[in-house]
């Protein structure tokens, strides 16, 4: 009998090894044939049955490790997000085929889970069709009526660098984080575009609003999100980081509701006095027509998107000048005696001065190019069939645009690893823009902020070095590595910043 039950036993147990054994030999089979390449699919690495390249890649180091990869697989290749198929572009005539020649090709954004859940396809950076083109078009028109990339919005900047001026002179040359300083000027530009005010340094809100953003936007670039966007159904239900990025952008869009809920109380239809203004004039203009796109929610994203493009990538280039300039104090002390030369210690810099200021203009892209703030730019995909590099990518596929494989693209820099402001400079010493500079991407999808990005950073920086000299602390060098995010930022780091009036 003891022996009967353990035959039986025994032929449960070699059963249950012969079903999971079966069970996962089906499971690898048809996700082979379910996600093999197309015919004609850009060639890539080796793929883990279900999850594709997610754990393959190194996610401290993302773009250096895809520019690894084109060095074996070509300019043109894929990988397998979990369920999906991925195209990367690297280098510069790559990029500019698909972003600029073939653009309308590539101008979509994908449909991602975590993305769907935070915005719900609203705003000008993720959305698509009708809705992008009018939000884009509103934005733009009116943020220009209010200054944006003219001349009219040079005081508000400067009046800003004079109330971040006194923050830094509180420190007294004594070693300080500039990082939360410089997140608050910059942002206080676009609030008073968006929201009509500025914020206080120190505000506890505006402060935490600005840790939000810092959080919100590594998460975003993370292991987590991949997976939540490859696996949401499971993802949805399950604790972790990309829980904490939903709840980090509610509260985000929570602060963007009160200001909101304010200006309902006191807004005139016939003088609007910033974007939100305006946005609820056009919600009460359109309201009733089957074309319109315009209502609150879309409203409070919106104003979340415009917040990242034109404030996170202009605070964090300024986190690295300050790198540059303390690592390089010769380069710093050559900008300063052109800012001496052309401007003087007696009046504040204009964006007229920058055409008589080569070489500070040089600097401020090499900090750009070798900050290299935004590597990967954000994905595309294809709204329909095109060939690019001798590869056919079918309609809905995701694209990522490696824009560090142009910055940092041999081809097209004589050093394209060192820090060389020479590499915007001609024989002549006068500034030059080589056609590979395309930190704020290319083509339909370029940057809404690239104007006032570019205006922030000459007015600031040019202000900065005329006015303090940048070093670190006593025995301190300067790290020169970046935490990994949707941005590259440097790793926290304390600086001195000496007032040029105790030197001259």
């Amino acid at each position: 009998m003891d022996s009967s039950f353990s035959l039986f036993g025994l032929s449960i147990e070699l059963d249950l090894k012969s079903f999971l054994l079966f069970t996962a030999v089906f499971i690898i089979t048809a996700d082979y044939i379910k996600n093999r390449r197309p015919a004609g699919f850009p060639p890539g690495p080796w793929t883990v049955p279900i999850l594709g390249n997610i754990f393959s890649l190194d996610q401290n180091r993302p773009h250096e490790k895809l520019i690894e990869l084109a060095g074996t697989y070509g300019d043109v290749f894929s990988l397998r997000i979990g369920q999906e198929w991925t195209v990367v572009l690297n280098g510069f005539k790559t990029l500019k085929e698909a972003l600029v020649t073939k653009g309308d090709s590539f101008a979509d954004r994908p449909d991602q889970p975590l993305q769907e859940d935070i915005g719900g396809g609203l705003g000008v950076i993720t959305s698509n069709g009708k809705l992008w083109k009018q939000q884009r078009r509103f934005a733009l028109s009116t943020l220009r009526s209010f200054g944006f990339g003219k001349k009219s919005l040079e005081p508000i900047i400067t009046k800003e660098f004079t109330k971040c001026a006194e923050e830094l002179r509180s420190y007294k040359g004594k070693p300080f984080s500039p990082h939360l300083i410089l997140n608050n000027s910059v942002s206080n530009i676009i609030a008073q575009l968006v929201f009509g005010h500025r914020f206080e340094y120190g505000d506890k809100k505006f402060v935490k609003l600005m840790l939000l953003f810092n959080e919100g936007l590594q998460i975003e670039a993370s292991i987590w999100a991949q997976l939540y966007n490859s696996f949401s159904l499971v993802m949805r239900y399950l604790p972790g980081p990309h829980q904490t990025v939903k709840q980090i952008w509610i509260e985000v869009q929570d602060f963007i509701k009160v200001e909101l809920d304010e200006h309902k109380k006191s807004w005139d239809p016939s003088d609007p006095r910033d974007y939100i203004d305006c946005y609820l004039k056009e919600i009460q203009t359109s309201k009733g027509q089957d074309e319109s796109t315009f209502d609150e929610a879309n409203l409070i994203i919106c104003v979340l998107d415009l917040f990242v493009a034109g404030s996170e990538t202009t605070s964090t280039t300024l986190r690295w000048a300050f790198l540059y300039m303390a690592k390089y104090p010769e380069i710093q002390e050559k900008v300063q005696e052109e800012i001496d030369r052309v401007i003087g210690q007696s009046r504040d810099p204009t964006m007229e001065d920058r055409t008589n200021m080569p070489y500070t203009d040089a600097v401020i892209h090499e900090v750009q190019r070798m900050g290299n703030i935004l590597p990967l730019s954000l994905p595309h995909t294809t709204s329909k069939d095109v060939q690019l590099g001798g590869y056919t990518i079918p309609k809905g596929v995701t694209v990522i645009p490696n824009l560090a494989s142009a910055l940092f693209d041999k081809n097209e820099w004589e050093m394209p690893l060192t820090f060389n402001p020479g590499n915007f400079l001609n024989e002549e010493g006068k500034f030059v823009r080589p056609a590979a500079f395309i930190p704020f991407s290319a083509g339909k999808r370029l940057c809404l902020g690239e104007n006032l990005a570019r205006m922030e950073l000459f007015l600031f920086f040019t202000s900065f070095m005329q006015r303090f000299t940048f070093s670190m602390p006593a025995g301190v060098k300067p790290v020169m590595d970046y935490c990994a995010g949707l941005t590259l930022s440097p790793k926290q780091y304390e600086i001195c910043a000496v007032p040029r009036q105790e030197q001259l």
